[in-house]
């Protein structure tokens, strides 16, 4: 869509931009079912008059703010192009990546098209795709990096999307094979005092991964590739001794692996092998205060070829929008209190 002169001049100091929609898109799909999408800009962007006639959209305002509504629209319409709808979530994210951009906290040139066009794969009638411009990074690096940590809190889609980018390289035969791993450790639970066998005491800490898996193959299939070894789930214990080539592996739930389970999961990197770690680094369930190692190698790491990490944070939290406040809540609490994951730093948990 372009900016088009009208006969009506805005006011002095205001910008008019006027836009039309192709006929191919019905309206519907510009401004969401009962202008739920023409809602979340019309508040994004309360000082702009935005008016709907027709196929065509104008809106007059702080010639910023226009040329930012402009965009936005163009935006939009590159998104619908490919197929793909446009909903107030991804509307929401657009602005925010517009709004970086013009503020210049955003380092990057991306744009909320590309990030939102980004199909990683398509799975029984659905596409996961990054949703943020951090996200899209994080994808970006999987695919450039052999080893890469993804640091963030729930609901950022680390695991996820890491599972998907596993899963897309065993399909094209990138690999032959995918490990997947946790750390037996959460919430202060030891598994001793689980009821069940071993089996059944490590299950419930390996269940998120299996979910995911669920998400992205036919379930049918999962079994015959689990007893093929083509599929592997298990906990970190049991990668110890091993050389683990052509495969992509994800260790899950880093924060809770000591500096020594760190440096043993990082050197069974084989061959032609890719190696994700994800975690979060303010969710350290360690027992008696002990060194993470997600944390520690950080400081081990940085700057060493070929290995990247990538940050994610709460605004690319992509669960209920409550999940992100209550990160920042958190963070905030931490800040004010010089408390780290609820404890004092470098005091012991009181947690019981």
């Amino acid at each position: 869509m372009t900016e088009t002169p009208t006969a009506q001049t805005p006011a002095q100091g205001k910008a008019r931009a006027q836009f039309t929609v192709p006929a191919q898109h019905p309206m519907v799909t510009v401004l969401g079912s009962g202008d739920s999408l023409l809602r979340v800009i019309e508040t994004a962007f309360p000082a702009a008059d935005i008016h709907v006639r027709g196929n065509e959209i104008s809106a007059v305002g702080d010639p910023r703010e226009v040329a930012m509504i402009q965009r936005l629209f163009d935006e939009m319409m590159l998104v619908l192009r490919t197929g793909q709808p446009m909903t107030e979530d991804a509307v929401e994210r657009s602005i925010a990546m517009l709004r970086a951009s013009e503020n210049g906290t955003s380092d990057g040139q991306e744009t909320p098209a590309e990030v939102l066009t980004q199909n990683i794969l398509s799975s029984r009638g659905r596409t996961i795709r990054p949703k943020t411009l951090n996200q899209k990074r994080y994808v970006d690096a999987i695919d450039k990096h052999t080893v890469v940590f993804g640091i963030g809190p729930a609901g950022t889609g680390k695991t996820y999307l890491a599972m998907a980018k596993a899963v897309q390289a065993l399909q094209s035969k990138q690999v032959n094979r995918i490990i997947l791993t946790r750390p037996a450790v959460e919430a202060g639970e030891r598994l001793g005092f689980l009821p069940g066998t071993l089996y059944e005491k490590i299950d419930p800490y390996l269940r998120p991964l299996y979910d995911a898996l669920h998400d992205m193959l036919d379930p049918d299939s999962i079994p015959r590739l689990m007893a093929a070894g083509t599929i592997e789930v298990a906990p970190l214990a049991y990668m110890r001794g091993r050389t683990l080539n052509d495969a992509f592996i994800i260790l899950d739930e880093a924060q809770n692996t000591s500096p020594e389970q760190m440096k043993m999961f990082l050197t069974r990197l084989g061959f032609d092998s890719k190696i994700v770690i994800t975690g979060d680094v303010t969710q350290v369930d360690l027992p008696g205060g002990a060194k993470s190692g997600l944390r520690q190698v950080q400081e081990i790491l940085d700057g060493v070829e070929d290995v990247h990490f990538s940050r994610l944070s709460s605004q690319d939290v992509v669960r209920h929008k409550l999940v992100g406040r209550i990160v920042d809540a958190y963070e905030k609490y931490d800040s004010e209190n010089d408390t780290e994951n609820g404890t004092h730093r470098g005091g012991r948990s009181k947690r019981k």
